[in-house]
Parts: structure tokens; sequence; C-alpha cells
């Protein structure tokens, strides 16, 4: 299965190491604990937004809100929650990753890459207008639309290099030893995108991330993301993610999945 199941059950799979990380790519995919974070809830707000309407900003920041009050316990950051409960919210110049986590529809609904662009630049300026924030789901839907088109690493690799400046020269190797929690897109984003660069499959892809011991359900959420759109999901992981969601969640992927894919 490919499409936005990659972030979901990225989202999933790294929750239960987030506050427990780990530098090793050997450990249990699921366990009774894994579960859906803000990652997957903000992730199908997006969706939603796209499904109903995605000229319009006044609907994709209703959807956050409802979204987002409908599942308070999401782990969302201070500033996030504050703008979830605020009449007419304005955007607080967030640089988090918060905006590259929920971008990956946009890779799917998008009819170009300049569409793809503009619909991930309006998904987090809402919210996250710092040049960093708006660069983050940037260079994330653009590389879930370039996977999508089966375009090579190396093209993917490039075009993001020259376009946003992220240094995706580097290794796992090199990075895992001193990587430490970063919820910055600077500090995320290239590294989750070096996960899928250096990965054989979508499997593969969600362990480099969640052995990196960093922000374990954002990045594989960032991560899976593209590497569904490269690959696929595989079918057991798939079962066991959506297995994961609720009835209102499963609704809208279903939905998404139908117009979008």
């Amino acid at each position: 299965m490919k499409g936005i199941i990659g972030a979901i059950a990225g989202d999933i799979i790294g929750s239960t190491y987030e506050f427990h990380p780990i530098k090793t790519k050997e450990f249990p995919l699921f366990n009774k604990k894994s579960t859906f974070t803000d990652d997957t809830i903000m992730t199908l707000a997006v969706a939603k937004w796209l499904i109903n309407d995605k000229s319009s900003k006044n609907e994709l920041i209703k959807q956050l809100q409802y979204f987002g009050n409908k599942y308070p316990h999401g782990s969302y950051g201070r500033m996030f929650k504050q703008w979830l409960k605020t009449e007419s919210p304005l955007a607080y110049g967030s640089w988090g990753n918060g905006s590259a986590m929920r971008v990956s529809p946009v890779g799917w609904a998008g009819e170009s890459l300049e569409e793809v662009q503009d619909l991930a630049r309006i998904s987090a300026e809402v919210s996250h207008n710092h040049p960093e924030g708006i660069k983050g789901a940037l260079a994330t839907a653009d590389a879930v639309y370039l996977a999508r088109l089966a375009s090579s690493k190396e093209e993917i690799r490039n075009h993001i290099e020259i376009r946003y400046e992220y240094d995706l020269s580097r290794t796992l190797d090199e990075i895992r030893p001193i990587y430490k929690f970063d919820v910055s897109c600077a500090g995320c984003v290239p590294e989750a995108i070096i996960c899928f660069l250096e990965a054989k499959d979508y499997e593969d892809t969600i362990r480099n991330t969640v052995s990196l011991g960093g922000d374990a359900d954002t990045q594989a959420a960032i991560a899976g993301a593209i590497a569904a759109a490269y690959w696929e999901v595989p079918r057991d992981i798939h079962y066991k993610a959506i297995n994961r969601l609720d009835y209102r969640l499963l609704k809208v992927l279903i939905e998404f999945e139908d117009k979008f894919l």
C-alpha cells in the first residue's frame, strides 16, 4: 500500500521510542503501547482539508483545530496547543517539525511540483511561518511528490540539496553516535530524508529513523511518508497500523485514498 499510511505507520512505530531513544535498528516494530500521536492526527487533518477544499486556508485551520481538539492528548507543542484553542488563530513563527510531519498528503494531492509547493507552504504557514518551518514542509512534500513520480533517489537528493540547501551527504553511521532529540525542522528533516535515502525498503527506512535516537515518531512519519511513495508499506505493517486508528481517523484515510490515490 502506498500513500499517507507511510507517515501514519511511521508515527505509530516511533511512538514508543520518542522518549525512550535507542541507537540500534534491532527492535520490535509494534508493541502494546504503540499508538498514533499528533503526527497522525495532524496528517489526517491536512488530508481532510485537501478532501474538502484545498483552495481554502480557512478550511485548513478549521480541520487542524477540529482534529486537534477532538484528540487533545496528542503530545502537541505548548504554542500549538494554544493555537488549537484560539479563535481566528495567527501563526506564531514556529520553526518546529510539526509543519513537516503533517504535510505528506500534499505530495499526493498536488498535480504538479508547483502546486505541491504552494499547498505545502499554505499547510505550514498558518502556524509554522518561520522560514525554517516552511522549508521543512516544502522539502518533505517535494520528496514525497518526486518519489510518487518514481524519481530516483539521486534525483530526489539533488533536488532537495539544491533547492533547500540541506546537507544530505552525511551517512547514518556519522549522524547516529552524536544525534540527539531535536524538534526543529532544520535538525530533523534532513536526517529523516537521509534515513530514506540509505534504506532498502519501507521497513528499513523506519528502522533507520528510530535508530537515530531522536524525535522518533515525527522523524519516522516524515521518512515513512517518503518511503511509502517510493516503495510500498508491507501488508503486515499496514494492517497493524490501521487497526490502531479509530473510526473517525480511518474514515479520513479511506476518503483520502479514494480521492487522490
